[in-house]
């Protein structure tokens, strides 16, 4: 009687166990599977080992980011996972969807690989190659669009990241930290010239926002309709008052610990918004008794 069923073995690991979606949509022909696994469900690699890493790398993440000086870099946290979960998270409701209102009746399979979704968010990237024979560098902080686009150090050691992808928007920081003179000067007047002159607009900007704390900075920024944002820790972060009006973080209730902050339910939705109920399963065996006997209806005994 599930809706959706979510697994992450390695491919044919169900199959082994007599639980592939043959016969399971056999007995629930309703039944949406989810099946995430390193390189997807077929082809040369399904059977090998593959986590977010693998994925992060074998996309052109990896490949495209860091310094233009350095290595390839990686990314901090399970980029690969929680994109391939995003991306295995709206199937499962189209497929839901597709069952229930458009009226097919019937559930389907759903084969997620790690390295396609990431490789999806990176953009035009394969007709760049196909077309161009173009391949992005590594640019750091900076963005081929123009900028100025970077993290700069402000005068109490506090960082700030700055973003100029629209025109616009860079003409007024020019004005911002140099006057007309700079704003009309050519070789920051076009995407292309900001980007092919990144240094000496970099050093420009860095210069004016080194003289000052990162809060004279924002509001400077702000009042001139700049793009700008502190770089936070996440202890900053939690007393921002964006977050705090926002709720952004929320206060739950944990049967060890007391109150315990965590992120709130992202995206808000009018009709039917999202609550944290509780913070997850703490002792094991905690939810025996709810699945084996009232779910699965087996005895006490």
């Amino acid at each position: 009687d599930a809706d959706i069923l979510v697994e992450r073995f390695r491919p044919g690991t169900m199959e082994r166990w007599g639980l592939g979606y043959d016969a399971l949509s056999h007995i629930n022909p309703r039944l949406v599977m989810v099946r995430v696994s390193g390189f997807g469900q077929d082809g040369p690699y399904k059977e090998r080992a593959g986590f977010g890493t693998l994925a992060e790398a074998m996309s052109g993440f990896a490949a495209m980011t860091g310094q233009p000086d350095g290595p390839p870099t990686l990314p901090p946290l399970a980029l690969a996972d929680s994109v391939a979960a995003l991306f295995g998270l709206s199937a499962a409701m189209f497929a839901v969807y597709h069952r229930d209102v458009v009226g097919a009746g019937a559930g389907q399979e759903i084969d997620v690989s790690l390295y396609e979704p990431l490789f999806f968010v990176l953009g035009a990237q394969p007709l760049w190659w196909d077309q161009l024979r173009y391949l992005p560098e590594r640019r750091g902080n900076r963005s081929a669009g123009g900028g100025p686009r970077n993290l700069y150090q402000c005068a109490d050691e506090k960082w700030v990241a700055v973003s100029a992808s629209a025109p616009s928007i860079a003409i007024r920081i020019l004005r911002l930290i140099g006057g007309e003179a700079l704003a009309a000067d050519p070789r920051f007047a076009t995407p292309e010239a900001r980007a092919a002159n990144g240094d000496e607009l970099d050093a420009l900007v860095a210069d004016w926002i080194r003289q000052r704390p990162q809060g004279a900075v924002i509001r400077e920024f702000a009042k001139a309709e700049a793009a700008i944002g502190p770089v936070y820790t996440t202890a900053e972060l939690l007393e921002d008052p964006q977050v705090k009006a926002r709720q952004s973080v929320i206060s739950v209730q944990d049967p060890d610990l007391g109150p315990i902050r965590m992120q709130g339910v992202f995206p808000r939705l009018s009709g039917t918004p999202g609550r944290v109920r509780f913070p997850g399963a703490t002792r094991p065996g905690e939810h025996n008794h709810e699945v084996y006997v009232r779910q699965l209806g087996i005895s006490e005994q």
